[in-house]
This record gives structure tokens, sequence and C-alpha cells, in this order.
């Protein structure tokens, strides 16, 4: 007999404890690096990083657009941070991100500063969709290519934003992984986006979760909504009890998170507030954003891009493409863009 799916995820755990912990921390009076150390040493890192493992991280670099980057991207000063705690142990760190449909993951590199943080610390950056590819089992696809450099490492970091997303509800953990697939085109895929997103979990099975709600994002996310300065961190050795804790402190309800709910019911994390314990101060730090909403654009754009020539020829075409959106930006100032 097959495992039930708490028993499988306490064995990929590591544990049989019932509970898993999500440590919360505030950067308003404690600089970004301590407050990274103690998160790790309550997540007891040292237990599961052997000397000279090799180790992949993987922040979110969604944009290289200037005045959206503070808001969308994982801060390089908290992927700096624990680069700095993993290389007392080990050299062979290895800061991860592949193409997007308009941009390389070189231009990202570069322009967020993980770049030249990868050169001052002795580390390197890796494109993923440059790198070998093996295939590994997917559902609902059946197999999909993926970095081997990500599939055999000693153990994989995400380090994700807190956001709203208007495909997705949000985004945490488990969205950031979406930027592990080395196709640039990944937008072919997003039909699927959710039974993919839980089948990536099962696949990467993160070691750490470290999201950055120091900047966090609200309404029309991931790029596209407004900033919320929170001066947060939150930590845990489970994603998906990571990206539940997450939503809730800012007052989103992660039942309306597919791709969560369809890890927890598979067994790939926790997602029940009643099994989640927080290390910090809740009351303190819970607040209330505003939900993104899906309009006719972002549906009609999600019914698109199933089509390859779509994607190809209006997506990927910024001459195309920023005209379409100024355009559908005008409309929404007009409310005549509703809400699905």
């Amino acid at each position: 007999m097959r495992p039930g799916p708490e028993t499988r995820l306490s064995m990929r755990m590591g544990t049989q404890d019932p509970k898993t912990t999500v440590v919360l921390r505030s950067v308003s009076e404690r600089s970004i690096p301590s407050v990274v150390q103690e998160c790790m040493e309550l997540c007891e890192w040292e237990s599961w990083v052997p000397r000279d493992a090799t180790i992949v991280l993987k922040p979110n670099l969604c944009t290289i657009v200037p005045e959206q980057m503070e808001k969308s991207n994982t801060d390089t000063a908290l992927t700096a941070a624990v680069c700095e705690v993993l290389l007392s142990r080990t050299k062979r760190i290895y800061i991860g991100e592949a193409d997007h449909l308009r941009r390389t993951a070189q231009q990202g590199f570069e322009l967020t500063g993980h770049a030249e943080l990868a050169r001052k610390l002795g580390i390197q950056v890796v494109n993923f969709s440059e790198v070998p590819r093996v295939k590994v089992a997917c559902e609902p696809i059946g197999e999909i290519e993926m970095p081997r450099l990500l599939i055999e490492a000693d153990a994989f970091i995400t380090l994700p934003v807190l956001k709203t997303h208007a495909l997705t509800y949000f985004t945490g953990s488990l969205k950031n992984q979406w930027g592990c697939v080395p196709q640039h085109n990944r937008i072919l895929l997003h039909q699927l986006i959710d039974p993919l997103l839980a089948s990536l979990q099962q696949m990467l099975q993160p070691k750490l979760s470290i999201m950055d709600a120091i900047v966090g994002m609200e309404g029309r996310g991931p790029v596209n909504g407004e900033p919320r300065r929170l001066d947060l961190i939150l930590a845990g050795r489970d994603a998906v009890a990571v990206d539940a804790t997450a939503m809730r402190l800012v007052g989103l309800d992660p039942q309306h998170t597919k791709h969560l709910v369809l890890a927890g019911e598979q067994g790939f994390g926790r997602i029940k507030a009643e099994e989640i314990e927080i290390d910090g101060n809740w009351q303190q730090h819970a607040t209330q954003f505003k939900p993104a909403k899906m309009d006719w654009a972002i549906a009609s754009m999600l019914y698109m891009s199933q089509y390859p020539w779509f994607v190809k020829y209006i997506l990927e075409q910024n001459y195309v493409f920023y005209p379409v959106r100024s355009f559908v930006q005008f409309l929404r100032r007009l409310g005549i863009v509703g809400n699905v």
C-alpha cells in the first residue's frame, strides 16, 4: 500500500511532526543579513547542507524595468545574505533563472545586481535555459525538460517575493519555481499552470523558502501592482506552508490559489493553519492586501497564449506587445475593461 499524503510529506520533510514552523521576522530595526542568518539557523540549515554541497538558489527576477524592480524582484541584499551564510560550508553555490519572453536571464542578473553579487562572492549565476537538461516526469503533461544542475543539486532554495498575481491570485515560493522551467516561452503552458506548479514542488522539493516581504506587491501583480513596504522576511522548510502563511498574513485566502491547494492535497506541503506554527509577532505585522483581479484582457491573453503563433508574433515582439499593452491600460483607466 502506498503511504498517504501526510505520511509522504513527513518522509520528504524527514520528520513525523504533524506541524511545520514558519519564521516571521522584521528588518525594520535589524539588518537583512542578521535576520536571514537567524531564519536559516532556526531552519537548521547546517543539518541539510553538507560540506562542499551543490546549492541552487532561485530568486524572483521577473522584470528589468527599473521602476518595477524593487516591488517585483527579490532584494539582492537578501540573496547576498543567504549566500554569505552558505559560504561557511560550501562555495558551490549557483543563482539560477531562466530566460523570459522579452529578456534573457543574463539581463536579469546584470540589471538587478545579482551578477555583480556573484562576482564579489566568487559564486556563479546560471541561465537555466542554456545548461544541459534532463527529462523529468511532470503531471499533467507527462514529461518536461529541466536543468540537470537543478535536479542533481544537493539542495534547492527558493527566494520568492510576497506578491499578488492576476493569474494565480498569489505568487510566492511555488510560483517562483515557474522560472526554473528552461523554455523561454513557457507561457504556452499557462493553461495547465496550477497542476504544473504543484508538480514542480514535488520535483524540486525545496529545502528552504525565504520570502522577501520587505517590499511586497498588492493589486494587479506580479509586476503592475502597487508596492507595499512590510519590512518582513518569512522562512520555512515547507514552501507550501510559507506561501499559505504569507497569504493569511496579508488577508488573502490560500484556498483561492489553486496550485497551493493542489500541492497541499497531494502531500507536498502543509496548507492548513492548524498545521502551521508561527515563530514571530503575527499580531504586529498582520495587514490587508488588495487582491489581484482578473479582467477580460488578462483572461483573453491567457486563452490565446496556448497558441504558438500568438506567443511568437504578438507576445514576444516588443513593437507589437507594448503598444497593445498601452492601449489596454488606457481602456482600464476608462473603466472599459471589466473584471471576469
